[in-house]
């Protein structure tokens, strides 16, 4: 007969709107062992499984605290109650944690005093919409289970209003299905899973149920918003649109996000992240809730693994009327898992850009026409396995549907060249970054050469302000003496003066530094580096903090309007690295706002 072995969950700790899938080891009749559903629907030797959810509601009242929700809390903010900020935000565990955050706290005081929202709504425009229950947790569209969990976990719409009462708790049947996705009204419950073997004829169980019980549900933390600060005109600080867009007519908005690979996303590596932060059921859940409030026109993700981005965000971008593309890096190093290789991924919103070409762009090839054409026979084996790191860049012509054209240029098409890249890690092949670099740049002069075509070069460089590869984007050129050029033992960056491109490319974010004085500008360029004027940091870990990630475009068609304000200690709580439970990626996103120019035909 069927049995059930075992039940256990990968993390006991369930936050909101992330999804609870119990492991369950089966055993069948022959002795073999399954991991496999059974449904009603296709019973295995005559039995199938019944899986239900209880939320054990307890008379006493339980809150969690904001920075370390699997914490109980022990004291409030009371500045928070006092600004109408959601009171989740403002319980602390205890006094180091509530001192460790006060400037954290100053910066939400703050802004809650000087919002203005037109509809008169303070606390939503600042916080987003909450719902109703109090807790401080975001109701979003991104998988309707926090609404509506009687509509999701289960296919029965109604359960009893309680199943027992004993020792002061009361037992809530909550789902009817084998996965559940914890909602507001669950937050500070244990849940209980039950899994029972039933008979397919009868429908009575069969046996004793196995079950397993959580720890207290949490809600999803919510970092503090970031805004856009405008760089030409009004430097005001403006809240992203929450019922939409935040482009205007004539304007784009594109983000740029190495999101964190989920093979790359471990225990071992970012051992600072508490594991259930660290788990890929909760990131994606919260990657996309971050991704989709930026309502970005074009969405340029690295480290997207082909399986994710195939199962969860091809299709949950969809909803948000993105289209999407993909190019998967190549697997002639990877040794893992092919549906696990990370790649990049490039979304653009439907009603607002059409897709006209791609061009995929594998470094691995490039290696292999440099060495046939540079590299004697005898050597190339060695060159190959420099050179050969599967690394690849997507670009993606677009076509306006908008456009911001004046009289002299009626009905001129406005096309758009995106490339979205992820150049290799390995710090002791400078040569390599470089070759890369210089690679897709050549493939983007040739692109701009057939046609009048403003371009965006987007993604992870894994390079920082000021090195090689940095200085032949933003100048064009690198100086024969820079020290990266010493690497250099297969002689593929010589003669030096071939280390240049025509493409008039600016870094958006050095914006920050030509913006007059502002109370939003002067706040963002303290976060700059005044050298280079690049971010302080886009990768936060306990073992770096720099700048590696770039939106660079050109300046003689484009023209930055507004950026997304960066992050410093304050956002990102003190002493604490990334990824954390609030921002779930060791990088953080880059968006700029952009405007094109009006420029007399060729």
């Amino acid at each position: 007969m069927l049995s059930v072995l075992r039940v256990h969950l990968p993390s006991d700790i369930p936050i909101v709107g992330c999804e609870l899938t119990p492991y369950v080891v089966l055993r069948r009749p022959d002795k073999d062992y399954i991991t496999d559903d059974v449904p009603e629907s296709a019973p295995l030797d005559g039995h199938f499984l019944r899986y239900k959810w209880y939320r054990i509601q307890s008379d006493r009242k339980v809150a969690v605290c904001s920075v370390h929700p699997s914490e109980h809390a022990t004291l409030q903010c009371i500045g928070c109650v006092k600004a109408k900020i959601p009171v989740a935000k403002s319980y602390h565990c205890s006094p180091k944690c509530f001192s460790d955050a006060w400037q954290h706290h100053r910066v939400l005081h703050d802004r809650a005093a000087s919002a203005v929202n037109e509809n008169g709504n303070e606390e939503e425009e600042l916080f987003g919409r909450y719902n109703s229950s109090g807790s401080g947790v975001l109701n979003t569209s991104l998988s309707g289970s926090a609404s509506s969990a009687s509509l999701t976990n289960g296919s029965t719409p109604l359960y009893p209003a309680a199943v027992t009462q004993r020792s002061g708790e009361t037992w809530f049947e909550v789902g009817r299905s084998k996965i559940y996705t914890p909602s507001a009204d669950d937050i500070g419950h244990v849940l209980k899973f039950e899994c029972v073997v039933v008979d397919a004829e009868t429908k009575l169980p069969v046996g004793h149920p196995n079950t397993l019980l959580t720890s207290r549900v949490i809600p999803a933390p919510s970092p503090t918003p970031r805004r856009l600060i405008p760089v030409s005109g009004l430097d005001a600080m403006v809240p992203l649109d929450l019922d939409g867009r935040i482009s205007s007519t004539g304007t784009f908005t594109v983000l740029s996000y190495n999101i964190l690979s989920d093979v790359y996303a471990t225990n071992e590596t970012y051992s600072y992240c508490p594991s259930w932060a660290l788990s890929w059921p909760y990131r994606r859940q919260n990657l996309l809730r971050e991704i989709v409030g930026y309502r970005a026109d074009i969405v340029c993700l690295q480290e997207v693994q082909s399986d994710h981005y195939e199962e969860f965000f091809a299709p949950e971008l969809d909803k948000h009327g993105y289209q999407a593309l993909y190019k998967r890096k190549t697997n002639e190093v990877y040794a893992g898992n092919t549906h696990t290789i990370d790649g990049c991924a490039t979304f653009f919103r439907r009603d607002r850009f059409s897709h006209v070409k791609k061009y995929e762009v594998e470094f691995n090839k490039a290696a292999q026409s440099l060495t046939d054409a540079l590299v004697p026979s005898a050597q190339r084996k060695t060159a190959l396995n420099r050179l050969v790191k599967d690394n690849v860049a997507l670009i993606v012509v677009l076509e306006a549907k908008f456009s911001n054209q004046g009289a002299d240029n009626p009905g001129k098409r406005q096309l758009l060249c995106v490339a979205n890249t992820h150049i290799n890690v390995h710090q002791d092949l400078k040569d390599v970054k470089l070759w890369q670099v210089l690679t897709l740049l050549k493939g983007l002069e040739k692109i701009a050469a057939s046609a009048d075509i403003p371009m965006l070069v987007c993604g992870d460089f894994n390079s920082v302000p000021g090195s090689a590869p940095h200085s032949l984007l933003a100048m064009g050129k690198v100086d024969p003496l820079h020290p990266d050029l010493v690497v250099d033992p297969l002689g593929i960056l010589r003669p030096h003066n071939k280390l240049t491109h025509q493409l008039p490319l600016v870094s958006a974010y050095s914006s920050f530094a030509r913006v007059g004085v502002g109370l939003g500008s002067d706040q963002q360029r303290r976060r700059m580096d005044a050298t280079t004027n690049e971010p302080l940091f886009t990768n936060c870990t306990r073992d770096f903090i720099g700048a590696l990630d770039y939106i660079f475009y050109t300046a003689d068609s484009l023209m930055v309007e507004s950026l997304l304000e960066l992050l410093d200690e304050e956002s990102l709580r003190k002493d604490t690295a990334l990824p954390s439970p609030e921002w779930s990626s060791d990088h953080i996103a880059l968006l700029a706002e952009f405007r094109c120019k009006n420029r007399p035909r060729r």
